[in-house]
């Protein structure tokens, strides 16, 4: 079983990222961002800097999490930066061995239903298409999207794309953190898992006034310890990859909250992952 974290949420610099899931007795990580920038998106001399490091490290990398049609990229955006983006992904991914990676579905930006999906339907196929030649795996998360609508929208867009190089990295906290309730989190999960390949490992809550309230694993409402016990009953065999949010959506540029300690939130967070995946 490999566990592992999107280590940008710990620390910034990729050599204190590295120290700390190998605190936690972890040999892999995902990549995101890296002093601020994305992995996609890094020069080509930092890269190498990268790469030299973890190969020095002796640590892999499960998964590019890229910005590619994500919260940031709604569906009228230049279509050609992600393109050049996962063209670029798919050089250094094949330097690291590294299959996957992850990817959304384009917002909407005030089109109408059905021209949203159709336009989304185009540039994924794309994208498949570059991903197959590339011999590389989009791992579809359901997040901010058309496919992170609901469940429907999910199946459609899987049986759209109907290949091996679109499959699934499934979000346990995104539904509830999206706005649907913690049953049709289970109902996001049924849709997604027979293309699971990738798990990220995220829980929130509710405020009363409906804020979203990240929380330890399997304390808020996203169904994490049932989805993770069916997944492993089922024979799941990818990794599993936390995202506390707990410290900083570091992904979204926020600030970090007075007196927080990102390291030591990372570092529960994962000591509480490992005993939850033991127990189960």
């Amino acid at each position: 079983m490999i566990i592992s974290g999107i280590a940008d949420e710990g620390a910034e610099g990729l050599k204190r990222q590295i120290e700390l899931q190998k605190m936690l007795g972890w040999q892999n990580i995902e990549l995101r961002l890296i002093d601020k920038t994305n992995i996609s998106e890094i020069d080509d001399n930092s890269f190498e800097r990268v790469f030299a490091l973890l190969q020095e490290e002796n640590m892999g990398v499960i998964c590019f999490s890229s910005p590619i049609a994500n919260w940031a990229r709604p569906v009228t955006s230049d279509f050609s930066r992600d393109v050049d983006d996962l063209k670029r992904s798919a050089v250094r991914m094949r330097r690291l061995g590294t299959e996957y990676i992850r990817i959304m579905s384009y917002p909407n930006d005030g089109l109408e239903q059905r021209e949203w999906r159709k336009e989304v339907f185009r540039r994924l196929k794309e994208l498949t298409r570059i991903a197959a030649g590339e011999n590389i795996t989009l791992v579809h998360e359901n997040c901010s999207g058309w496919g992170g609508r609901s469940p429907e929208n999910l199946r459609i867009l899987l049986e759209e794309m109907d290949s091996p190089n679109f499959q699934i990295v499934f979000d346990t906290g995104n539904p509830v953190a999206e706005g649907h309730s913690r049953e049709e989190s289970w109902s996001f999960y049924e849709a997604a898992r027979p293309f699971i390949k990738h798990i990220h490992i995220k829980d929130c809550k509710l405020s009363e006034d409906g804020e979203v309230i990240y929380t330890y694993p399997a304390e808020g409402l996203s169904m994490v310890r049932e989805i993770i016990a069916d997944a492993l009953a089922g024979g799941y065999k990818g990794a599993f990859s936390i995202e506390p949010h707990l410290a900083v959506q570091i992904h979204l540029g926020s600030d970090m909250a007075a007196g927080v300690n990102p390291e030591e939130i990372y570092l529960e967070y994962g000591r509480r992952t490992n005993k939850l995946l033991e127990e189960l």
